[in-house]
């Protein structure tokens, strides 16, 4: 017998102008970092930044290497810098960001980028809301999750 298993992948489509001043204040601290990308060879800026729970902002933002995949991505960019500066401190939520004009629904996070979001969601044992935009004036697409990202990730046994 074959068994089908799926899985749901919903988001949330915003007005910029719509959101919460805190998610406002989020995306613009990730455009912020957006402006910091070392990106020389793929010519592609990526900004991330997380709002930790005392209200702290995080940015972070690629780093390519000659000698690739010496590079990191925006988002773990961030996320490390919290962990490492911030331990214990909860991750509330975050959002990516380019610069670059292109439709939303073909800018997310990659793979490596997808598992570490999620193991930080697991570590504090809760959700992370996340946030996407492209050049700046598209619309906002809103996950109240990064688990949803990465439904069948990798997860070491007790």
């Amino acid at each position: 017998m074959i068994r089908r298993i799926e899985h749901t992948f919903c988001l949330e489509e915003w007005k910029a102008q719509d959101l919460s001043a805190e998610d406002q204040a989020l995306l613009q601290a990730a455009y912020e970092a957006c402006e910091s990308a070392y990106s020389p060879y793929s010519k592609f800026n990526v900004g991330s930044a997380v709002q930790l729970e005392d209200g702290t902002l995080i940015k972070g933002s690629n780093q390519e290497n000659a000698a690739y995949p010496s590079g990191l991505c925006a988002e773990r960019v961030a996320f490390f810098t919290a962990g490492a500066q911030h331990a214990g401190t909860r991750i509330i939520a975050a959002a990516v960001v380019t610069n670059s004009s292109m439709p939303v629904e073909d800018f997310s996070p990659c793979g490596g980028c997808r598992q570490v979001m999620l193991e930080s969601e697991e570590r504090q044992n809760e959700n992370i809301r996340f946030l996407m935009q492209t050049g700046g004036e598209s619309h906002v697409l809103v996950s109240d999750s990064v688990a949803q990202f990465l439904p069948l990730s990798f997860k070491l046994p007790h």
